[in-house]
């Protein structure tokens, strides 16, 4: 009996969903709902109460609002492109919406004649599938590949605002001029989202995007623009960190004399380091387990020596048994959100030369450049990195670019 009760049931929200999704809530009757799915009227009053309550109960049960949010953790397990992640969710969510514009019309236009536990519904689906959003956005963020100023549940409720936004215009007026068709708004969206919501600054974004869209283990990708800093930019950092403290100075000298993403330093413990009178070396154990020199000269400036250089002298002033390399000012393992706040500190003020702001993965990047230019191969940077060769190749090209440079102006201060 509690079988075939849940049966009936279920097929009352189903039929009451494919009624509301081709005719509107407010049109369709109890009774329609009631023949169609092939049971008395009685029996749905005793299953919901009403048609409101059996409302709720579509809002709440039927599997297209329950799995909208669920596509893009499918799509995270399927692939690391964050793009086109992005790009499926939104397509899966505005297809299943398209399944029941009715629903949406009515939910728009008759929102206001809803019981409260109506509208309290939706507003919980609504939490359900920004949460799977959100749960995403979290799982990029902790892997160290998603730069945002955002939170994630506050990138989830953008996002879904936007979709959402979409489908309510395309629903009530197909009189408009906002967009071509689909496909160019769903283009838009995630170029301005990822573009716009989650990067550091324009001068980063086909390397942030790279950075993003694969596991640079395995994978080939494409890096537009190489954004590495000048010389005197990066003296004038190291400058400032030194004024401010010990760990502030080691963090900056690691970060432009090993070549670490945020992600990897904060991972360091001490265990990892490993120095004697003729080397430093940190173990890497984030992704892919490597060992990366720390290099004295940095920039055609020498930092210290390998016995004595900011590193030392920061681990030498620690009073502390904590493993991590890194502390955050209450002793605790440094995050990366503390990291990318310090920097933004310690960088305030400073440009590129092309106007923007300093961002982190620029010390990264300014590290490949310089390994290549003193003579390293791509095959020998390939192994301290973890990055494969085609990663690379832009970082060659920028290297080759600045040694033509730096040629071309020695030969023009010759007679």
């Amino acid at each position: 009996m509690p079988a075939q009760q849940n049966s009936t049931r279920q097929r009352l929200i189903q039929t009451a969903l494919e009624l509301f999704a081709s005719q509107g809530v407010t049109a369709t009757t109890t009774k329609q709902i009631a023949e169609a799915a092939g049971v008395n009227e009685v029996t749905l009053f005793r299953h919901f109460g009403s048609k409101h309550g059996l409302l709720l109960a579509v809002i709440e049960e039927a599997a297209v609002f329950t799995q909208l949010g669920q596509t893009l953790i499918q799509q995270d397990n399927q692939t690391g492109n964050i793009y086109q992640a992005l790009k499926d969710y939104a397509t899966a969510c505005l297809q299943a919406l398209d399944r029941v514009p009715e629903v949406v019309r009515s939910v728009v236009g008759e929102a206001g004649q809803f019981p409260a536990e109506n509208r309290e519904a939706l507003g919980r689906g609504f939490t359900q599938a920004n949460h799977y959003v959100a749960e995403y956005f979290e799982t990029v963020i902790n892997r160290g590949q998603l730069p945002t100023h955002l939170p994630a549940e506050k990138l989830a409720s953008l996002l879904n605002g936007m979709l959402l936004g979409y489908a309510v215009i395309e629903f009530t007026s197909e009189f408009h001029n906002l967009w071509q068709d689909r496909d160019d708004f769903l283009e838009n969206l995630v170029t301005l989202f990822l573009h716009g919501a989650v990067s550091l600054s324009p001068e980063l974004t086909h390397a942030a995007a790279a950075r993003i869209n694969t596991d640079s283990r395995t994978t080939t990708v494409a890096i537009e623009k190489v954004a590495d800093l000048p010389a005197y930019l990066v003296h004038s950092v190291l400058q400032r960190v030194k004024k401010l403290g010990a760990q502030e100075y080691a963090v900056v000298y690691v970060l432009f004399g090993a070549g670490l993403s945020p992600a990897e330093l904060v991972r360091l413990e001490r265990s990892h380091y490993m120095s004697d009178p003729h080397q430093q070396l940190l173990r890497i154990t984030h992704e892919c387990d490597r060992q990366v020199s720390v290099n004295q000269w940095i920039m055609g400036k020498r930092y210290g020596s390998y016995a004595r250089n900011p590193l030392t002298q920061w681990l030498k002033s620690r009073k502390d048994n904590q493993p991590a390399l890194f502390l955050n000012q209450v002793g605790e393992p440094l995050s990366e959100p503390e990291l990318r706040q310090q920097w933004q500190a310690w960088t305030a003020g400073l440009q590129t030369p092309e106007g923007q702001p300093l961002a982190i993965e620029q010390t990264q990047q300014t590290w490949c450049v310089e390994m290549l230019m003193r003579g390293m191969s791509l095959e020998n940077l390939s192994i301290l990195t973890g990055w494969d060769i085609a990663k690379l190749q832009p970082f060659a090209n920028r290297a080759k670019e600045k040694v033509a440079l730096e040629q071309a102006i020695q030969l023009d201060q010759k007679p």
